[in-house]
């Protein structure tokens, strides 16, 4: 294939990966402007609650992520039934890590406390997670059956399921939150219940259309029954993957737990700017995903010039989407911001203010953040996940994480500074990553 035939099919594997994760994204968009708009303590809660729990969901979700390149490939090779005991094996273990996560949920605001946040702020951020608890297993499910489509490239499902839970969540969220339509006002716990909600309703649908389009498969039929083997080779790649996914969100979910020691304000304008920076990323993401693949059906292939092509384009189209948003947050930073909060808001000003300069640091750290999560979407393609966790845990808690606290606390340029850390952590795990995938290619044309 030419560049531009590599272009345009990963445009059109891509693209509507990334459109299902920036729905999925707006699920948690959602919840943070009509918090802004309800109020800035439950706002803040919020930021540190929801980094609490996904965290643990995206950990949870290396098991998900490890189906694609596995189905992708054995697909490529015929191999349907290797599709249907990776896939059932990625649930099992999906749903098992979510069980054991309840406790987590559910006594998370003593955890909160000992992390050095506000007690008040804890409690709200409780009663946020106690219901969350529960909607971690419908989440991991939908994110199984989300990858085994992907790997099968029915891409489109993935892309009205994620838009449908959307609009559904943002529509429970305006009942739910501030008591309109005859539904109690719950505030920040109402933001959960519409989560919850949302995720068994798409659960439920994901599953039915597997099941009636692709029935070849057969993937609840004696869903019961262990599959020792596959089950191993599942967890063994997908919990190098979610040691990595660990490392990263770790590493994000410390700087918020960072800025909240400065302060309620700095914590929303933290919440709000990570919530911009994080809707850019989710086009990288489904790159990546594209990404692993095509890079999972060439591996399968043994077709190594393709896979090669196919991610120098992904790559660079990667470097194109991360310029345009360079752009948008040096130019356009206070009018994203004031999307967030309500015009009366007594802190608004102070929180636009931090928030600017916060967005000009998310401006430095786009082409870092889209090369690293490319080059593991690659790297997941050919199905090395370990030595990549590795790395990760170096860049963001070797050098990431210490950085953030050095600038922002020692030196003392407060949040900007734990921004300033991230840059640093992004930018050592992208030469890392990309230096890994050229020896891991280097070593495979050699075999």
């Amino acid at each position: 294939m030419t560049y531009p035939q590599h272009t345009r099919a990963v445009l059109v594997l891509g693209l509507p990966l990334v459109g299902g994760h920036l729905a999925q994204f707006a699920v948690q968009l959602i919840d943070t402007i009509m918090l802004g708009w309800y109020d800035v303590s439950a706002l803040a809660a919020q930021v540190l609650a929801g980094s609490f729990f996904f965290v643990l969901f995206i950990v949870g979700s290396g098991f998900a992520w490890a189906v694609v390149p596995m189905v992708a490939s054995a697909h490529a090779q015929g191999d349907e039934v290797q599709v249907r005991r990776v896939t059932r094996m990625g649930l099992w273990l999906s749903v098992l890590f979510a069980l054991a996560c309840l406790p987590l949920f559910w006594f998370s605001g003593p955890i909160l406390r000992a992390l050095g946040q506000e007690p008040e702020l804890a409690a709200l951020g409780q009663s946020y997670l106690r219901v969350m608890g529960f909607a971690i297993v419908p989440h991991m499910i939908i994110m199984v059956m989300k990858s085994y489509l992907s790997a099968l490239e029915r891409t489109q499902i993935v892309l009205w399921l994620s838009v449908g839970g959307a609009v559904v969540n943002g529509l429970l969220n305006w009942a739910f939150i501030f008591g309109n339509w005859g539904a109690p006002a719950l505030g920040i716990v109402g933001a959960g219940v519409a989560s919850l909600i949302t995720a068994v309703l798409t659960a439920i649908t994901v599953a039915l259309y597997a099941a009636w389009v692709l029935p070849e498969h057969a993937l609840f039929q004696r869903l019961w029954k262990p599959d020792p083997e596959a089950f191993g080779r599942v967890f063994r790649l997908g919990l190098p993957i979610g040691g990595t996914n660990l490392a990263e969100t770790g590493l994000f979910a410390t700087s918020a737990v960072m800025v909240g020691w400065l302060g309620e304000v700095p914590l929303a304008a933290h919440g709000i700017a990570l919530q911009v920076a994080s809707a850019t990323f989710m086009i990288h993401l489904g790159l990546s995903n594209a990404a692993t693949v095509r890079a999972g059906n060439a591996y399968g292939r043994g077709d190594l010039p393709h896979l090669q092509r196919g991610a120098r384009t992904v790559a660079a189209l990667s470097v194109a989407v991360a310029l345009m948003t360079i752009v948008m947050f040096v130019v356009f930073p206070e009018p994203i911001l004031s999307l967030f909060l309500d015009p009366d808001e007594p802190n608004r000003a102070a929180i636009i203010a931090l928030g600017v300069a916060l967005m000009a640091m998310a401006g430095l750290f786009q082409l870092a953040d889209g090369a690293q999560v490319i080059a593991l979407g690659v790297l997941r393609g050919m199905q090395d996940t370990q030595q990549p966790m590795v790395l990760a845990a170096i860049s963001y808690w070797v050098i990431g994480a210490p950085a953030s606290y050095l600038f922002g606390f020692v030196v003392g340029w407060g949040a900007v500074g734990v921004w300033a850390g991230l840059v640093l952590g992004l930018s050592a795990a992208a030469l890392l990553l990309w230096r890994r995938y050229g020896r891991v290619i280097f070593e495979a044309g050699r075999t």
